[in-house]
């Protein structure tokens, strides 16, 4: 009812923090280890195999559950470049839509631009791809959450079945992803299936309609053959006759909990969505915004707050064009709770979408596949945090008395110019053998060129020179990791400074 029109025009980092009150000296040490292994919950918090308390707070990148059978956006630019930037940005999970059509023998991907860009793309299947794609992220220290998030291509479904894909291919499938992934702990969970609604129920007993049911199916079977993994349950549309958005609707666990074979792998999954996806009724209540904390506390919080399990809002976006979609927007991050003031003691959130072809909410990337909406990336600033250790140490790297060097590159690259301005991105890479806390990076226009804006750094200008220090989410780089920063300036048509970087 609510979502159809998305998704006809779609055709789609976990961050830590230990808790608040930890002294800072520690929390450092928290920061570079966190997120290691695979993870586990405890009440309402996600922790890390090592007990560290992580936070889920990435980005929706669609693609692989359309008739692409791939990631968007491979026609515009390298998948690397795609996923160093989500990373820079301060994004640390990303969820991975899909549909069962890339578990058929032999599926290929389409639209992905091979001349130049994405090279070792060529020829792969699209699980292949999605292979590569999770190593990187992996590499880079971002997790994956795999997400059913269609039957096939051809569009989303109520149920987690349809005539063409019944329940046992659903979890026949399900099953061959944790198993081609165990072991590999940078793809962390599973969203069983997208946005059950009606006729969906929960807790009706009614075994072809009841997703309470099936998702406990479809989990243990899930877990039985990798019991490491997260499952994440969404809710249906409607419950004892109140109805919400599409998945966003788990008022039943207060009555009927989801029971797995595996303690402490459970996590429950909100969607929430502003007007310029469909009207709701809280909308024009006229005490909105201030009415939408007691909403999304009845669908959905009480569960968090209650500390029965973590709660993940795995969608919510909007295209930021009605005010009150921007209220909306503002007071669900407070909602949220601010990394600042309760580190991962937090909602868990993945932002719908990367893309900018999601037809009723755009996306953080804006039309070129390259220019960040910055009004819209901003309001997400204050849920962010530091990012996980992308591995183990290496030589020289924690735990060796040996210490080393930390040292690191810079690579400055115009993305567009149209003379009387330009857009340019800047890539620091840790070169040295010790992951690095901060960074800056100076370079000298030859020209008269200006900063006018920029993101993921701050900047001082004296004359044509130009000093850019790490933002608070992105100083820490782990050993042959990558950060990057973007800015814009004007005038147009200047040459490609020479940069260098310095490890403060």
């Amino acid at each position: 009812m609510f979502r159809t029109l998305r998704r006809a025009l779609c055709v789609a980092a976990a961050l830590l923090l230990p808790l608040a009150g930890v002294q800072s000296a520690r929390a450092d040490v928290a920061a570079e280890a966190a997120g290691g292994g695979y993870w586990h919950t405890s009440g309402r918090q996600i922790l890390d195999a090592a007990g560290q308390p992580v936070r889920i707070a990435g980005i929706n990148w669609f693609g692989f559950e359309t008739a692409n059978h791939v990631v968007h956006g491979l026609w515009a630019r390298d998948y690397k470049s795609m996923i160093d930037q989500m990373k820079s940005l301060g994004y640390n999970t990303i969820r991975m839509p899909y549909s069962d059509d890339i578990l058929k023998p032999g599926t290929m991907p389409d639209s992905i631009n091979t001349d130049g860009k994405n090279t070792d793309l060529r020829g792969l299947t699209s699980l292949q791809v999605l292979d590569r794609i999770v190593a990187y992220a992996g590499q880079s220290g971002l997790k994956i959450v795999l997400d059913r998030h269609r039957p096939d291509a051809a569009g989303q479904s109520a149920l987690w079945y349809t005539a063409s894909v019944p329940e046992s291919t659903w979890i026949t499938n399900l099953k061959a992803l944790a198993a081609r992934y165990k072991g590999n702990s940078t793809v962390i969970g599973i969203d069983l299936h997208n946005e059950p609604h009606d006729p969906a129920c929960w807790g009706c007993g009614d075994t072809s309609r009841d997703w309470r049911l099936a998702a406990q199916r479809a989990g243990n079977a899930v877990l039985s053959v990798n019991p490491e993994l997260l499952i994440m349950v969404e809710g249906v549309q409607s419950h004892n006759g109140v109805n919400g958005w599409w998945g966003g609707n788990l008022m039943g666990v207060a009555q009927y909990p989801v029971q797995l074979d595996v303690p402490d792998r459970l996590v429950y999954s909100a969607h929430d969505y502003a007007t310029s996806v469909a009207q709701q009724s809280w909308f024009s209540d006229p005490s909105f915004p201030a009415n939408m904390p007691g909403i999304w506390d009845k669908y959905w919080g009480y569960i968090f707050k209650q500390n029965i399990a973590p709660v993940w809002l795995g969608e919510f976006g909007t295209t930021l064009q009605p005010s009150v979609d921007q209220k909306w927007l503002a007071e669900l991050v407070k909602y949220l709770r601010s990394t600042s003031a309760y580190g991962a003691d937090s909602f868990h959130w993945t932002f719908w979408s990367w893309n900018p072809n999601s037809g009723d909410t755009g996306g953080i990337l804006k039309d070129d596949w390259q220019t960040v909406d910055t009004a819209k990336d901003g309001y997400l600033a204050s849920i962010k945090a530091p990012g996980f250790d992308a591995g183990g140490p290496g030589p020289g790297g924690p735990g060796d008395p040996g210490g080393g060097n930390a040292t690191c590159t810079a690579a400055y690259t115009v993305g567009s110019d149209w003379g009387g301005g330009f857009n340019a991105e800047v890539k620091v890479t840790n070169a040295g053998s010790v992951p690095l806390k901060s960074w800056k990076v100076t370079w000298t226009w030859s020209g008269s060129q200006k900063v006018t804006n920029m993101w993921n750094a701050s900047h001082t200008q004296s004359g044509a020179t130009v000093t850019a220090v790490n933002a608070a989410h992105n100083g820490s780089v782990p050993v042959g990791g990558s950060a990057s920063f973007g800015l814009g300036g004007a005038p147009g048509g200047g040459t490609v400074p020479s940069v260098s970087c310095t490890a403060t």
